[in-house]
């Protein structure tokens, strides 16, 4: 799949070519090959392995930018909301938020009470209520049932309402997958922009890459143009060094944040469906996400100056979310309840004629995007969110036809974007995957929720693959629900090309049990070896690399070694 991307990047000329592979980039690739242009699609590392895959894994409104005034983008992103609930229902699932409300001798501070009263009536108003249900007041009992660990002495009741999430890596595989096998466009991982190549106009019709295998460790990269009639910088936090490219000087225009979370024991949490805690001190409220055995916390939002290839969680952050939860909870969690953590960054726009951190706090930054053109014809798109990324793709391909491909010699025109009501792969047999079980007896049915869930109608091709192999049925990584099918499937349908690929982003596991992950490296490495021609020291040297990241991962964050078998009895 990738040699074949690999070609027609190197042979063919291009319409549109796409800097950056994560949401963003992933969407205006689907959005301009679903109009009829013939895309290009390249990003230096994996697919989604910036912020794309270090989210909150929330496709939601934003109930604090209601809160900050920004009723615009949240009725935008409620829409969206719904769109992806539509489009991608295997992917994205409906997820209850409680909101505990904290007070003193069984009363609540009346001007609390009146604020929260009155931002949930507005989300609902706002789009909330699109999705059938609509926010409902909680007793002290209806509340402390739905989170038993929550501190019976300060808590009064609660707001129930409602939004929804999703993984967000997959969610960027599925799009890119819906671009190639949908809409034929040429998406390669692990292929750099290293410059631009302009007409004699001065208007950019080629990218320089070079062709990086995170396998293979022989020889240099591979060096060729691609040959393009438009480009669209979408490369997040490193979109500055795409415009340094073109226009020779850093814009100096993003101003990251960086926003970790950490992934604890449910059963130290015990919170039946999400919750929205307040950190004590700080004007914020921090996510408590389940996820089956385990709960995610998260996030924080804060400056960073750091290198933009390596943000970690730091020991105070992790303090911070354990700070939030522990103030909000009668179990108290430390660091060796920390299994997993991450830590990404949102490419915020500066506020015009704004110096760093004088602007203000990143949590008070608008998450709005914007879509810029260069003098020479490349179209950079800068913020947003999770949420908003098809309509950013759409108003991103609506810019690129309108000043730059309908000024080319040949222009055939294009239409309006189809992807409002487009389905992505997958969603087609999504409910059906229990059917299918009686044609693959071998698939053991416990894990049908899972496999359709992540792949949708596709599960159906590692269902095969188990039917054939009963061996990879069996858990990719002890603990954890991903199956050995699924790393099979990720290099050879989704471009995996390293265990990091599988095990970080194709697979969450480094995610929700980092240590663990760490000490299947091996086992994941032998297994992916056959399909990616590696020899044993290629295979051994990307496990390696894989373990050396996760301590890297854990000691920046001052964790100690830590095993799901040790805190949930696995």
């Amino acid at each position: 799949m990738r040699s074949v991307a690999l070609e027609a990047l190197r042979t063919e000329s291009f319409d549109l070519t796409v800097i950056g592979g994560g949401i963003t980039g992933a969407g205006v690739a689907l959005d301009a090959a679903a109009r009829g242009m013939r895309v290009a699609l390249i990003d230096a590392g994996d697919f989604s392995s910036g912020t794309s895959s270090k989210s909150s894994k929330l496709i939601h409104g934003g109930l604090r930018y209601l809160q900050q005034g920004e009723i615009g983008l949240v009725y935008q992103a409620l829409a969206e909301r719904q769109r992806l609930l539509r489009n991608a229902p295997h992917l994205v699932k409906l997820l209850p938020f409680l909101i505990p409300m904290f007070g003193s001798g069984g009363v609540i501070p009346a001007k609390i009470s009146r604020l929260l009263g009155s931002a949930m009536w507005g989300y609902d108003l706002t789009g909330g209520w699109r999705v059938g249900k609509r926010h409902e007041r909680l007793d002290f009992d209806q509340a402390l049932a739905l989170m038993p660990t929550l501190p019976p002495d300060r808590l009064v009741s609660a707001y129930l309402y409602y939004d929804a999430a999703a993984d967000d890596s997959r969610l960027v595989v599925t799009v890119l997958r819906t671009a190639v096998l949908e809409f034929g466009a040429a998406c390669a991982n692990h292929v750099r922009a290293v410059g631009l190549r302009k007409d004699g106009q001065g208007v950019v019709d080629g990218v320089d890459v070079e062709v990086l295998d995170p396998g293979s460790g022989t020889g240099g990269p591979e060096r060729f143009t691609i040959s393009t009639r438009a480009v669209v910088n979408a490369s997040g936090v490193w979109s500055d060094q795409v415009r340094t490219l073109d226009e020779g000087a850093d814009p100096d225009s993003i101003r990251p944040a960086k926003g970790i979370h950490i992934t604890v024991p449910w059963s130290k949490v015990r919170n039946q469906v999400a919750a929205v805690v307040p950190v004590p001190g700080d004007k914020r409220s921090v996510f408590v996400i389940p996820n089956g055995d385990l709960t995610y916390i998260g996030t924080t939002d804060t400056d960073y100056d750091g290198p933009v290839d390596d943000p970690q969680c730091s020991a105070e952050d992790v303090a911070y979310l354990l700070s939030a939860i522990n103030a909000a909870s009668t179990e108290q969690l430390g660091p060796s309840d920390v299994v997993g953590s991450w830590a990404g960054l949102r490419p915020l726009v500066k506020a015009p004629d704004a110096d760093g951190p004088a602007e203000g706090r990143t949590a008070d930054l608008s998450r709005r995007h914007r879509v810029a053109v260069s003098p020479s014809g490349v179209i950079t798109i800068t913020g947003g969110k999770l949420t908003t990324y098809r309509e950013m793709a759409a108003d991103t391909v609506d810019e690129a036809i309108e000043s730059v491909l309908a000024r080319r010699p040949g222009f055939a025109g294009y239409g309006s974007s189809p992807t409002r009501d487009l389905a992505l792969r997958g969603a087609a047999g999504h409910d059906t995957v229990h059917d299918a079980a009686e044609i693959y007896p071998r698939v053991d049915r416990e894990h049908l929720d899972h496999l359709a869930g992540r792949y949708g109608g596709e599960a159906r091709v590692i269902m095969a693959s188990i039917e054939a192999d009963p061996t990879l049925g069996e858990p990719l990584v002890v603990g954890l629900p991903y199956l050995r099918a699924e790393a099979i499937f990720a290099v050879r349908h989704e471009m995996a090309r390293s265990v990091d690929d599988v095990l970080s982003r194709r697979t969450r596991a480094r995610l929700l049990g980092r240590d663990d992950s760490a000490a299947a490296a091996d086992d994941v490495a032998a297994l992916i070896a056959e399909e990616l021609g590696w020899d044993e020291p290629t295979a051994a040297a990307s496990a390696e690399a894989y373990r050396r990241s996760v301590a890297h991962e854990r000691e920046s964050a001052d964790l100690p070694e830590t095993h799901l078998e040790q805190l949930l009895g696995a």
